[in-house]
């Protein structure tokens, strides 16, 4: 018996077809979503360093401290670091990924230590300028102290669940491949609050609480788990352990924006 299979007018199955555009995306979703975060950044901290670089120069703010020079590096340098782990995996070049993957761990360190020496070292410089500036003035950066310490409550949480995800994912870098590329992705979006906070142009909660830019981090990351819900019929178990470590920082960080006691306890943890 002779089975004639259709084909399209090129020549080709269309279930071949369609297994070569499903197996493209596979390979590519994690690049365009690491890709997509850079934008994200770039979008939210060149106008702002531009403006925060002029006002500097016209004596508006102080200088920037050098720990934010080296947090600012290390992040530009881990954010296409992944970039470049996502496409060396999509290409097939897995030995070099693997290769790369010990920097990544040594950065993702350095970005953990440097975060949480670059938290103090804003709010002090914030605290005492307030302290210096004459009264029409202090008000104002009385407002931006307060500012601050409700933005400690972001910025930590970013590094705790930041630490713990790179953990989890470096952990299972060889046992399951699917949950350490994930984890990684899902690890520095975290992060992204930061960038958002700073696009003018969308619509934000901020300062009031900072509701929005939480729910731009999951339309950030809706692709890669949008594909996956659709491609294999049920959501990846590294969400859900995602979901688990990150859920419990966000309630708190809700629960206690601009509280009393929060502003309370920032104080007393910067001994001022």
């Amino acid at each position: 018996m002779t089975t004639i299979s259709r084909t399209t007018a090129a020549g080709v199955r269309p279930d071949v077809l369609s297994g070569d555009r499903t197996a493209f995306i596979d390979r590519w979703i994690y690049v365009f979503t690491a890709a997509s975060f850079i934008v994200i950044v770039l979008l939210g901290f060149i106008p702002d360093s531009l403006g925060k670089m002029a006002a500097v120069q016209a004596g508006q703010r102080p200088p920037f401290p050098w720990v934010l020079h080296v947090h600012a590096a290390l992040m530009g340098t881990y954010m296409l670091l992944l970039l470049t782990q996502a496409w060396l995996v999509a290409t097939g070049r897995v030995a070099q990924h693997r290769l790369l993957g010990a920097v990544g761990a040594v950065l993702a360190a350095a970005l953990v230590v440097v975060g949480f020496i670059l938290i103090p070292t804003i709010y002090h410089q914030a605290f005492a300028g307030a302290q210096a500036a004459p009264p029409p003035v202090k008000a104002q950066l009385a407002q931006l102290v307060a500012f601050l310490e409700n933005i400690t409550l972001v910025q930590g949480r970013i590094g705790i669940v930041f630490a713990i995800l790179v953990i989890l994912g470096v952990s299972a870098r060889k046992t399951n491949p699917g949950f350490h590329k994930r984890m990684m992705i899902l690890s520095i979006a975290g992060a992204l609050p930061a960038a958002f906070d700073r696009i003018i142009w969308i619509p934000t909660t901020m300062p009031v609480r900072p509701l929005s830019s939480d729910l731009y981090v999951l339309l950030a990351i809706a692709p890669m788990f949008l594909w996956d819900v659709f491609r294999n019929r049920r959501i990846h178990p590294a969400y859900w352990v995602w979901l688990a470590v990150v859920a419990p920082f966000t309630i708190a960080v809700h629960t206690l924006w601009d509280k009393p006691a929060w502003h309370a306890a920032v104080k007393w943890l910067m001994g001022v």
